[in-house]
């Protein structure tokens, strides 16, 4: 059991809990902390892009509900300092270095997207570190990504409110409805929001994501490596990393769980958010 040396966040919610800073390595990070403020935390890794406030409340509050949860945002990032790496393996460094500046000593890792190759590099060379990992919406190394072409794609379509929902989200009705429920949950927050960093982030994040599956590993030795129990989710029509991706980690993977979502794309852990989070409560307690 790990106790936080913050006064315990029970109460507060992804929309209203303070945002703190930690220094160290030269980086102050930001983050939030919901949940308990003791017992294994769960440590968010935020997709491509992205930034703390990216998160959807409906997935981190439910999460929060009986463990400690942990959102930050790394190097670079909304309102961290620093440079965004151009490389999973630094992104890895400073996602560790910030876990060890809060004083956990074991986590749980979430990775979604981009978020879900920087916990597989961190549970790959740092196995007493991770309990048990979640990998959302993401590939192996050397797997398959269509991230430009996919990005040039959403943002032709002007009638989109938000390029999210082309992104994350099917054409069918009930992904494009759940899709703007998704929106609205995320823009509730309205004081101390986090800042988007543009192409200082995302260029370098683009770089990282694209070389990674660019990258030939055909003994999938990064996967191997991981001894830690994994439960691999996607939707079943995510354009950006196919879920053909989820089925290599998934046979790759020494101990490792599979779901697929149906009728869903990139965002199909917002779009089932409760099933969502169902799933992952069931598998750390497991």
């Amino acid at each position: 059991m790990t106790e936080f040396d913050t006064a315990s966040q029970d109460a507060a919610t992804l929309e209203t809990a303070p945002t703190r800073y930690i220094e160290g390595g030269g980086i102050r990070f930001a983050y939030r902390h919901l949940g308990p403020s003791t017992g294994t935390a769960l440590v968010l890794l935020q997709h491509f892009s992205g930034n703390i406030d990216a998160w959807d409340p409906a997935v981190v509050n439910a999460l929060a509900a009986d463990r400690p949860v942990i959102v930050f945002d790394n190097a670079g990032v909304g309102r961290s300092t620093g440079q965004t790496p151009d490389n999973i393996a630094a992104m890895a460094r400073d996602a560790v270095a910030f876990i060890k500046l809060l004083g956990l000593s074991e986590v749980d890792l979430l990775g979604f997207s981009l978020g879900g190759c920087v916990a597989q590099q961190i549970a790959a060379e740092h196995g007493r570190l991770v309990r048990k990992l979640i990998l959302v919406g993401t590939a192996p190394k050397g797997g398959e990504e269509h991230l430009l072409t996919v990005l040039q794609d959403a943002f032709s379509q002007s009638e989109a409110p938000d390029v999210r929902l082309p992104l994350f989200f099917t054409k069918s009705s009930a992904s494009r409805s759940a899709g703007l429920a998704f929106l609205k949950r995320a823009k509730v927050r309205k004081e101390d929001r986090d800042t988007d960093n543009g192409g200082a982030v995302t260029d370098p994040q683009a770089k990282a994501l694209i070389t990674w599956c660019a990258t030939p590993d055909p003994e999938h030795a990064i996967l191997r490596a991981i001894r830690q129990p994994a439960l691999v989710v996607s939707g079943s029509h995510d354009t950006m990393l196919p879920a053909d991706n989820a089925y290599a980690m998934f046979k790759a993977l020494s101990n490792a769980q599979l779901v697929l979502y149906p009728d869903s794309g990139h965002g199909a852990l917002f779009q089932y958010h409760e099933l969502f989070v169902s799933h992952v409560r069931t598998f750390l307690e497991a």
